[in-house]
């Protein structure tokens, strides 16, 4: 990996500071996806404190904690949604199967808006279930301003028995519905490692990979992510130099 996004944990202002001060640290921490408070009045100023901070490149809010199946839906939560567009920002979409439809709602009403569902809305792998993920995340699909990150899935598995074979199934549906062109490889570091190491969980969908053409790989693995979030591309790894 020649670079990466990082991503908020904590729903506080604070921490997106310390992430976009360790990304002025750390060159290979090209951006930063943080948080402010959607629903709160004054989330233009919040917004507007890293308007000068390039590495500011979208916003997440922990949907999937939220009680509320409907918690994206709140008028007070869409009028901060419409701000991000005019800012260039991206929204992360961090949910389960359950708040999908919230999901397929929103982004129907935000067609200017840049969509990423994070972890592929993680489905139940544990147990099995696909029959209603499968149809959300073909519905979410359908809408083009919509990406898909590829990660967090060895945590929705059984995590000491879990093998690429268990993950394989819900693979195909993503990339048979968003295609290569809109799928981004992703860690969910270090959330990851209570059921496997950082490169056994990138090996899942690299492994998965093998087969399609270079072009596709790289776009997954790279290309689609410096697309998305207006980076530099990193594409030219013949001379070890970032792009």
């Amino acid at each position: 990996m020649d670079a990466c996004i990082a991503v908020q944990a904590r729903q506080t202002v604070e921490e997106t500071r310390w992430l976009l001060n360790l990304a002025d640290v750390y060159p290979y921490v090209t951006g930063v996806i943080g948080w402010v408070d959607l629903q709160a009045g004054d989330v233009a100023r919040q917004l507007d404190e890293f308007a000068d901070r390039p590495k500011f490149v979208g916003v997440r809010h922990v949907v999937q904690d939220e009680p509320d199946a409907r918690f994206m839906l709140r008028p007070e939560f869409c009028r901060g949604i419409g701000l991000l567009a005019e800012r260039d920002l991206t929204y992360d979409i961090l949910i389960y199967p359950k708040q999908l439809p919230a999901a397929i709602e929103l982004v129907s009403r935000f067609a200017e808006q840049r969509f990423v569902l994070d972890h592929m809305a993680k489905p139940d792998i544990r147990g099995g279930a696909m029959r209603e993920w499968a149809a959300g995340i073909r519905e979410l699909a359908e809408h083009p301003h919509v990406f898909c990150k590829v990660s967090g899935l060895v945590t929705e598995a059984d995590w000491t028995r879990w093998t690429p074979e268990n993950i394989e199934p819900y693979l195909d549906v993503v990339f048979d519905c968003f295609g290569c062109d809109r799928l981004l490889i992703g860690s969910d570091w270090p959330v990851c490692t209570v059921a496997a190491e950082y490169a056994r969980v990138l090996a899942v969908v690299d492994d998965y990979m093998s087969g399609r053409t270079a072009g596709e790989r790289l776009a997954v693995t790279g290309e689609n992510a410096a697309r998305l979030w207006r980076l530099p591309r990193y594409a030219d790894r013949t001379k070890g130099e970032l792009v």
